[in-house]
């Protein structure tokens, strides 16, 4: 009894000890995790599974005569990611830092192999084949990127901030990322590490000058790759008018919106989607949220939606709180996640509803694919293990205070 006082006691001296900003408001006591953070990425990954079991049984059955085809393989890469989880909660942050070159030299050589030994799947040559598991390599390098950029800009901060070798010096190691994923070819991939790069130099103090010149030349870029490719100019010119070849280039932007309209604020109710009957290609993958809007209604995205925003900006509050508390690569590490997160949910979703040209980008947790899934969920436990760091650190140092 006298030490469940003394721990109550504690535990309230703890609460008092520790400055408004940096105490923990959304759950009661001292908690030592994220428990929203965890809650938002289990109910995503949840969602995503019952939302790629409805979008792929029709699918399923033409291509396998098994309509539980892609639902059994979907179990299996959950399977995958409580191992994922499970490993990267227990590595330590500095860990990652230490790594950090190491693992980015590693991803480099992966897709230097996907060029040589990959997998061809509908054209594009983007995955290794490690028996019967299938990693799409350009999704683990939107991850070891990020911790890259966030090892580079604790080693480099002043340098970013000061003079142009500094802020480039990334730039041409993201040149020669770039260069690999386009002949793949993976245009969506690129602005996305693009966009990551770019938002944490801003985010580190980059120059303006420096920073409004790499956009520019980003832009000049993108233009040029759009160009250059016949079917990504066919993909700009159906996003901006699909109604003008219906049957043809503009054949999935059209159905993907005949699902929508179905929705309309409530749904048909989940599993009863006509779009998905084989009118809409790829939906329970990159247009999986127009499945979602047929069956959910308008309610249902918001949802959804939320979820995801609440995920991102709950990965910028941890970079500033981690900056705060002097953890530089921990802080730029919440920032690149959260902006990734933000991102890749923008294209997709924009890319469905006819805001955004086709970019082949999953919806973050929903979408059907092993690599996605595994690398956003590593993605999401590491910002858990961020936090559980934090807490600590402010556990130890009020532990201190009141010896």
């Amino acid at each position: 009894m006298a030490s469940d006082v003394r721990q109550l006691s504690f535990l309230g001296r703890l609460r008092l000890a520790i400055p408004n900003w940096q105490r923990d408001t959304e759950v009661p006591g001292v908690q030592l995790y994220d428990r929203a953070l965890l809650t938002a990425v289990l109910s995503l990954i949840g969602f995503g599974f019952v939302m790629v079991m409805s979008a792929s049984m029709p699918e399923a059955q033409t291509l396998t005569g098994n309509p539980f085809y892609f639902m059994t393989r979907h179990m299996g890469y959950l399977v995958g990611c409580l191992v994922i989880a499970g490993f990267v909660l227990r590595v330590e942050m500095q860990t990652w830092q230490r790594w950090s070159p190491m693992l980015l030299l590693i991803v480099g050589l992966m897709l230097l192999a996907v060029l040589v030994v990959g997998t061809t799947v509908n054209g594009a040559t983007r995955w290794l084949s490690l028996g019967p598991i299938r990693i799409q390599v350009a999704e683990v390098a939107k991850f070891a990127f990020a911790i890259y950029m966030a090892g580079y800009l604790v080693r480099r901060h002043q340098e970013v901030r000061e003079n142009a070798k500094g802020f480039y010096k990334p730039i041409a190691v993201f040149a020669i990322y770039a260069v690999l994923i386009l002949m793949q070819p993976d245009l969506g991939t690129v602005v996305v590490l693009f966009v990551g790069t770019v938002g944490l130099l801003f985010l580190a103090g980059a120059r303006l000058l420096d920073f409004f010149a790499l956009i520019f030349a980003g832009v000049l870029a993108f233009v040029a790759l759009v160009l250059l490719e016949p079917y990504r100019m066919r993909r700009v010119t159906s996003f901006m008018d699909p109604w003008q070849d219906p049957f043809g280039s503009g054949y999935q932007l059209t159905q993907s919106l005949m699902a929508y309209g179905r929705g309309d604020w409530l749904g048909q109710g989940l599993g009863n989607s006509i779009q998905k009957l084989e009118y809409l290609p790829e939906a329970h993958t990159d247009f999986i949220f127009a499945v979602i809007g047929e069956e959910l209604g308008f309610i249902g995205i918001i949802a959804v939606l939320f979820v995801l925003l609440f995920l991102a900006l709950r990965s910028i509050r941890l970079g500033n709180l981690c900056l705060a508390m002097d953890k530089p690569f921990e802080g730029y590490l919440g920032y690149a996640i959260g902006i990734w997160i933000c991102f890749q949910t923008v294209v997709n979703v924009g890319a469905s509803i006819g805001m955004l040209p086709t970019k082949g980008l999953t919806l973050p947790f929903i979408s059907y694919g092993g690599s996605s899934l595994w690398v956003m969920t590593a993605a999401t436990m590491m910002l858990i293990r961020i936090d559980y760091e934090r807490r600590m650190t402010l556990i130890q140092a009020v532990q201190g205070r009141l010896k």
